[in-house]
Protein backbone atom coordinates (compact mmCIF):
# COMPACT_ATOMS: atom_id res chain seq x y z
CA UNK A 1 0.00 0.00 0.00
CA UNK A 2 1.32 3.32 -1.14
CA UNK A 3 1.82 5.67 1.76
CA UNK A 4 3.15 9.22 2.34
CA UNK A 5 6.26 10.00 4.96
CA UNK A 6 4.77 13.46 4.26
CA UNK A 7 1.28 13.11 5.27
CA UNK A 8 1.55 10.35 8.08
CA UNK A 9 4.33 12.00 9.62
CA UNK A 10 6.10 8.75 9.61
CA UNK A 11 9.67 10.06 9.89
CA UNK A 12 8.68 12.56 12.72
CA UNK A 13 7.26 9.09 14.89
CA UNK A 14 10.17 7.32 14.23
CA UNK A 15 12.32 9.71 15.05
CA UNK A 16 10.58 10.39 18.17
CA UNK A 17 10.66 6.45 18.80
CA UNK A 18 14.04 6.49 18.19
CA UNK A 19 14.85 9.12 20.62
CA UNK A 20 12.62 7.39 23.04
CA UNK A 21 15.05 4.12 22.31
CA UNK A 22 18.38 6.17 23.46
CA UNK A 23 19.41 6.96 19.93
CA UNK A 24 18.77 10.15 20.02
CA UNK A 25 22.53 11.57 20.49
CA UNK A 26 22.99 10.59 16.71
CA UNK A 27 20.81 13.36 16.08
CA UNK A 28 22.61 15.95 18.12
CA UNK A 29 24.08 18.61 15.92
CA UNK A 30 22.87 17.35 12.69
CA UNK A 31 23.93 20.40 10.45
CA UNK A 32 27.20 20.56 9.01
CA UNK A 33 26.83 23.81 7.84
CA UNK A 34 24.49 27.02 8.69
CA UNK A 35 21.06 26.26 7.68
CA UNK A 36 19.74 27.60 4.08
CA UNK A 37 15.98 26.48 3.75
CA UNK A 38 15.87 28.78 0.49
CA UNK A 39 15.28 26.01 -1.69
CA UNK A 40 12.57 23.45 0.16
CA UNK A 41 11.46 20.63 -1.20
CA UNK A 42 9.67 17.30 -1.12
CA UNK A 43 11.26 14.60 -3.07
CA UNK A 44 8.93 11.54 -4.22
CA UNK A 45 10.84 8.25 -4.44
CA UNK A 46 10.26 4.44 -4.26
CA UNK A 47 11.96 2.43 -1.44
CA UNK A 48 13.10 -1.11 -2.31
CA UNK A 49 11.14 -3.88 -0.20
CA UNK A 50 14.01 -5.38 2.57
CA UNK A 51 16.15 -2.39 2.38
CA UNK A 52 16.49 1.24 2.82
CA UNK A 53 18.53 4.10 1.02
CA UNK A 54 21.30 6.20 2.99
CA UNK A 55 18.28 9.32 1.76
CA UNK A 56 15.89 7.55 4.15
CA UNK A 57 18.43 7.19 6.94
CA UNK A 58 19.23 10.81 6.37
CA UNK A 59 15.77 12.10 6.79
CA UNK A 60 15.63 9.70 9.97
CA UNK A 61 18.56 11.46 11.36
CA UNK A 62 17.33 14.92 10.88
CA UNK A 63 20.04 15.80 8.21
CA UNK A 64 17.46 17.53 5.79
CA UNK A 65 15.60 19.52 8.29
CA UNK A 66 17.80 22.16 8.06
CA UNK A 67 17.32 22.61 4.74
CA UNK A 68 13.39 22.17 4.63
CA UNK A 69 13.91 19.30 2.77
CA UNK A 70 11.24 15.87 3.20
CA UNK A 71 10.58 12.79 1.81
CA UNK A 72 7.04 11.24 -0.07
CA UNK A 73 7.19 7.67 0.03
CA UNK A 74 5.20 6.56 -3.55
CA UNK A 75 5.15 3.18 -2.53
CA UNK A 76 7.12 0.41 -3.47
CA UNK A 77 9.48 -0.76 -6.57
CA UNK A 78 9.50 -3.65 -8.47
CA UNK A 79 13.26 -2.77 -9.31
CA UNK A 80 15.54 -0.33 -10.20
CA UNK A 81 14.60 -0.34 -13.49
CA UNK A 82 10.90 0.79 -12.84
CA UNK A 83 12.25 3.79 -10.90
CA UNK A 84 13.88 5.01 -13.62
CA UNK A 85 10.64 4.62 -15.96
CA UNK A 86 9.05 6.70 -12.97
CA UNK A 87 11.68 9.29 -13.14
CA UNK A 88 11.74 9.98 -16.79
CA UNK A 89 7.73 9.91 -16.29
CA UNK A 90 7.81 12.86 -13.61
CA UNK A 91 5.82 10.97 -11.28
CA UNK A 92 8.98 10.78 -8.47
CA UNK A 93 11.93 13.18 -8.09
CA UNK A 94 14.85 10.68 -7.88
CA UNK A 95 15.53 7.25 -9.29
CA UNK A 96 17.39 4.23 -7.80
CA UNK A 97 18.96 1.70 -10.19
CA UNK A 98 22.15 -0.30 -10.93
CA UNK A 99 24.96 1.26 -12.75
CA UNK A 100 24.44 -1.12 -15.73
CA UNK A 101 20.63 0.27 -15.80
CA UNK A 102 21.17 3.93 -15.59
CA UNK A 103 23.68 3.79 -18.03
CA UNK A 104 21.54 1.82 -20.76
CA UNK A 105 18.32 4.40 -19.78
CA UNK A 106 20.67 7.59 -20.45
CA UNK A 107 21.88 6.46 -23.29
CA UNK A 108 18.24 5.43 -24.47
CA UNK A 109 17.95 9.23 -24.65
CA UNK A 110 16.86 10.03 -20.92
CA UNK A 111 18.86 13.83 -19.56
CA UNK A 112 19.77 11.92 -16.11
CA UNK A 113 22.43 12.44 -13.92
CA UNK A 114 24.42 10.42 -11.13
CA UNK A 115 23.93 11.94 -8.07
CA UNK A 116 25.47 9.91 -5.91
CA UNK A 117 26.41 5.93 -5.15
CA UNK A 118 23.41 4.37 -3.57
CA UNK A 119 25.54 1.24 -2.40
CA UNK A 120 28.73 -0.45 -2.96
CA UNK A 121 30.10 -3.94 -3.27
CA UNK A 122 32.86 -5.10 -0.98
CA UNK A 123 33.52 -8.37 0.74
CA UNK A 124 30.91 -8.65 3.44
CA UNK A 125 28.57 -5.83 1.41
CA UNK A 126 27.54 -8.29 -1.92
CA UNK A 127 25.30 -9.90 -4.04
CA UNK A 128 25.43 -13.86 -3.17
CA UNK A 129 24.03 -16.01 -5.40
CA UNK A 130 22.99 -19.30 -3.70
CA UNK A 131 22.21 -23.14 -4.09
CA UNK A 132 20.34 -25.73 -2.22
CA UNK A 133 23.09 -27.22 0.01
CA UNK A 134 22.81 -31.03 -1.92
CA UNK A 135 22.54 -29.17 -5.35
CA UNK A 136 24.72 -30.73 -7.83
CA UNK A 137 26.31 -26.92 -8.79
CA UNK A 138 29.05 -26.10 -7.78
CA UNK A 139 30.87 -23.48 -9.84
CA UNK A 140 29.96 -20.77 -12.47
CA UNK A 141 30.50 -22.89 -15.65
CA UNK A 142 27.97 -25.11 -13.89
CA UNK A 143 24.92 -22.79 -14.04
CA UNK A 144 25.06 -23.22 -17.93
CA UNK A 145 20.95 -23.92 -18.62
CA UNK A 146 20.07 -23.72 -15.21
CA UNK A 147 17.17 -20.90 -13.97
CA UNK A 148 18.45 -17.96 -11.51
CA UNK A 149 16.17 -15.85 -9.71
CA UNK A 150 16.82 -12.09 -9.62
CA UNK A 151 14.84 -9.04 -9.16
CA UNK A 152 14.27 -7.79 -12.52
CA UNK A 153 16.14 -8.06 -15.67
CA UNK A 154 18.28 -5.37 -17.35
CA UNK A 155 19.88 -4.45 -13.56
CA UNK A 156 22.43 -5.70 -11.24
CA UNK A 157 22.35 -8.90 -11.23
CA UNK A 158 21.45 -9.68 -14.65
CA UNK A 159 25.04 -7.95 -15.72
CA UNK A 160 26.71 -9.70 -13.05
CA UNK A 161 25.79 -12.82 -14.48
CA UNK A 162 26.23 -12.13 -17.96
CA UNK A 163 29.80 -10.43 -17.00
CA UNK A 164 30.40 -13.83 -15.02
CA UNK A 165 29.71 -15.64 -18.09
CA UNK A 166 32.02 -13.20 -20.19
CA UNK A 167 35.24 -14.21 -17.82
CA UNK A 168 34.13 -17.85 -18.52
CA UNK A 169 34.10 -18.11 -21.78
CA UNK A 170 30.48 -18.94 -22.48
CA UNK A 171 27.44 -16.74 -23.79
CA UNK A 172 25.65 -14.01 -21.75
CA UNK A 173 22.09 -15.93 -21.52
CA UNK A 174 24.13 -19.26 -20.96
CA UNK A 175 21.38 -19.45 -17.96
CA UNK A 176 17.49 -18.53 -17.78
CA UNK A 177 16.83 -15.53 -15.76
CA UNK A 178 13.32 -15.55 -13.63
CA UNK A 179 12.30 -12.41 -12.07
CA UNK A 180 11.19 -13.07 -8.26
CA UNK A 181 10.65 -10.29 -5.74
CA UNK A 182 12.74 -10.63 -2.13
CA UNK A 183 10.42 -11.44 0.03
CA UNK A 184 9.94 -15.33 -2.22
CA UNK A 185 13.34 -15.29 -2.77
CA UNK A 186 14.07 -18.11 0.13
CA UNK A 187 10.49 -19.76 -1.05
CA UNK A 188 11.20 -20.40 -4.78
CA UNK A 189 14.67 -21.90 -3.85
CA UNK A 190 13.68 -24.64 -1.25
CA UNK A 191 10.94 -25.10 -3.13
CA UNK A 192 13.12 -26.10 -6.34
CA UNK A 193 11.06 -23.82 -8.55
CA UNK A 194 14.52 -22.50 -9.16
CA UNK A 195 18.19 -23.89 -9.37
CA UNK A 196 20.00 -20.28 -8.00
CA UNK A 197 18.82 -17.45 -5.96
CA UNK A 198 20.95 -14.03 -6.51
CA UNK A 199 20.23 -12.35 -3.39
CA UNK A 200 21.56 -8.23 -4.27
CA UNK A 201 23.75 -6.54 -2.34
CA UNK A 202 20.49 -4.39 -1.22
CA UNK A 203 19.02 -7.26 -0.27
CA UNK A 204 21.07 -8.47 2.40
CA UNK A 205 18.27 -8.38 5.07
CA UNK A 206 16.83 -11.56 2.94
CA UNK A 207 19.95 -13.37 2.04
CA UNK A 208 20.76 -13.55 6.16
CA UNK A 209 17.47 -14.72 6.75
CA UNK A 210 17.98 -17.60 4.24
CA UNK A 211 21.55 -18.60 5.48
CA UNK A 212 20.11 -18.44 9.31
CA UNK A 213 17.61 -21.02 8.19
CA UNK A 214 20.32 -23.10 6.84
CA UNK A 215 20.83 -26.02 4.27
CA UNK A 216 21.74 -23.48 1.24
CA UNK A 217 25.74 -22.50 0.04
CA UNK A 218 26.67 -20.07 -2.16
CA UNK A 219 28.41 -20.29 -5.46
CA UNK A 220 29.86 -16.87 -6.04
CA UNK A 221 29.20 -13.07 -5.37
CA UNK A 222 29.29 -9.92 -7.75
CA UNK A 223 32.59 -9.07 -5.55
CA UNK A 224 34.41 -12.46 -7.18
CA UNK A 225 33.22 -11.07 -10.70
CA UNK A 226 33.18 -7.00 -10.82
CA UNK A 227 35.78 -6.58 -7.50
CA UNK A 228 35.08 -3.43 -5.38
CA UNK A 229 32.58 -0.47 -7.00
CA UNK A 230 29.15 0.92 -7.01
CA UNK A 231 26.47 -1.15 -7.35
CA UNK A 232 24.17 1.48 -7.97
CA UNK A 233 23.20 5.14 -7.80
CA UNK A 234 20.31 7.74 -7.07
CA UNK A 235 20.23 10.14 -10.30
CA UNK A 236 17.98 12.97 -10.74
CA UNK A 237 16.84 14.80 -13.61
CA UNK A 238 18.63 17.47 -15.54
CA UNK A 239 16.27 19.68 -15.32
CA UNK A 240 15.17 18.92 -11.59
CA UNK A 241 18.52 19.49 -10.76
CA UNK A 242 19.24 23.00 -12.77
CA UNK A 243 15.78 24.34 -11.31
CA UNK A 244 16.01 22.90 -7.19
CA UNK A 245 20.16 23.01 -7.21
CA UNK A 246 20.48 24.10 -3.64
CA UNK A 247 17.67 21.09 -2.41
CA UNK A 248 19.72 18.82 -4.69
CA UNK A 249 23.04 19.48 -2.99
CA UNK A 250 21.86 19.07 0.66
CA UNK A 251 19.75 16.08 -0.47
CA UNK A 252 23.00 14.35 -1.69
CA UNK A 253 25.43 15.75 1.36
CA UNK A 254 22.50 14.74 3.84
CA UNK A 255 22.86 11.22 2.24
CA UNK A 256 26.48 10.58 2.25
CA UNK A 257 26.72 11.73 5.87
CA UNK A 258 24.20 9.45 6.74
CA UNK A 259 26.13 6.74 5.01
CA UNK A 260 28.78 7.66 7.23
CA UNK A 261 27.38 7.36 10.41
CA UNK A 262 25.98 3.80 9.48
CA UNK A 263 29.09 3.17 9.41
CA UNK A 264 30.78 3.83 11.94
CA UNK A 265 27.47 3.25 14.66
CA UNK A 266 26.17 -0.30 13.05
CA UNK A 267 24.37 -1.31 15.81
CA UNK A 268 22.62 2.00 15.80
CA UNK A 269 22.52 2.09 12.25
CA UNK A 270 20.35 -1.63 12.04
CA UNK A 271 17.73 -0.23 15.17
CA UNK A 272 16.77 2.93 12.96
CA UNK A 273 16.86 0.52 10.04
CA UNK A 274 14.13 -1.79 11.85
CA UNK A 275 12.28 0.93 12.92
CA UNK A 276 12.29 1.97 9.09
CA UNK A 277 10.98 -1.31 7.69
CA UNK A 278 8.86 -1.64 10.54
CA UNK A 279 7.01 2.03 9.68
CA UNK A 280 6.35 0.45 5.68
CA UNK A 281 4.68 -2.48 6.80
CA UNK A 282 7.56 -4.86 6.69
CA UNK A 283 9.34 -7.15 9.05
CA UNK A 284 11.69 -4.72 11.06
CA UNK A 285 13.02 -8.06 12.53
CA UNK A 286 15.04 -8.97 9.27
CA UNK A 287 17.21 -5.55 10.14
CA UNK A 288 19.53 -7.71 12.20
CA UNK A 289 21.10 -9.47 9.01
CA UNK A 290 21.26 -5.61 7.44
CA UNK A 291 25.15 -5.31 6.38
CA UNK A 292 25.52 -1.80 5.74
CA UNK A 293 25.97 0.57 2.28
CA UNK A 294 29.43 -0.67 1.57
CA UNK A 295 30.35 3.02 0.43
CA UNK A 296 33.47 4.35 1.22
CA UNK A 297 34.27 7.41 3.37
CA UNK A 298 31.67 10.25 1.82
CA UNK A 299 30.09 7.95 -0.54
CA UNK A 300 32.51 9.32 -3.50
CA UNK A 301 31.73 8.22 -7.15
CA UNK A 302 34.94 6.88 -9.10
CA UNK A 303 35.91 6.23 -12.34
CA UNK A 304 35.78 2.50 -12.45
CA UNK A 305 32.57 3.18 -10.27
CA UNK A 306 30.87 4.04 -14.23
CA UNK A 307 33.97 3.05 -16.45
CA UNK A 308 33.71 -0.63 -15.73
CA UNK A 309 29.84 -0.50 -16.71
CA UNK A 310 31.09 1.60 -20.16
CA UNK A 311 32.99 -0.91 -21.01
CA UNK A 312 31.49 -4.16 -20.61
CA UNK A 313 28.14 -2.11 -22.39
CA UNK A 314 30.33 -1.58 -25.06
CA UNK A 315 31.25 -4.93 -25.40
CA UNK A 316 27.97 -6.09 -25.15
CA UNK A 317 27.29 -4.00 -28.42
CA UNK A 318 23.92 -2.22 -26.04
CA UNK A 319 26.62 0.92 -25.63
CA UNK A 320 27.55 2.31 -28.77
CA UNK A 321 30.96 3.75 -28.11
CA UNK A 322 31.35 7.39 -27.34
CA UNK A 323 27.51 7.32 -26.48
CA UNK A 324 28.06 8.96 -22.77
CA UNK A 325 30.39 11.63 -21.76
CA UNK A 326 30.90 10.63 -18.12
CA UNK A 327 31.90 13.28 -17.02
CA UNK A 328 28.85 15.02 -18.29
CA UNK A 329 26.38 12.61 -16.49
CA UNK A 330 27.54 13.47 -12.94
CA UNK A 331 25.65 16.12 -10.89
CA UNK A 332 28.16 18.67 -9.62
CA UNK A 333 26.84 20.39 -6.91
CA UNK A 334 27.67 24.02 -6.93
CA UNK A 335 29.45 24.75 -4.08
CA UNK A 336 32.09 21.78 -5.85
CA UNK A 337 31.83 24.04 -8.92
CA UNK A 338 33.33 27.45 -6.92
CA UNK A 339 35.92 25.10 -4.99
CA UNK A 340 33.93 25.77 -1.84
Amino acid sequence: MTFSFRKLGAAALLAAGLAASGIAPAFAGTSASPADASDPYTFRFLPNRGSVSPHELAEVLGYYEPYGIKLENKGFAGGGPETLFALAGGSIDLGSAATSAVLNSIAGGNDFLIAYPSNGIKKGVESVFYVLEDSPIKTIEDLKGKTISVNTLGAHLDYTIREAFHQKGLPPKSAKLVVVPGPQLEQTLRAKQVDVAGIGYWQTTFGGQLEANGGVRPIFTDTDVLGELAGGFVVFRRDFAEAHPQAARYFVEGAARAADWARENPEEARKVVGKLLDSRGEDGGLAKFWLGFGLQPGAPITDRDVGFWVEALSREGTLPAGKINVSGIIFRPASAKAGN
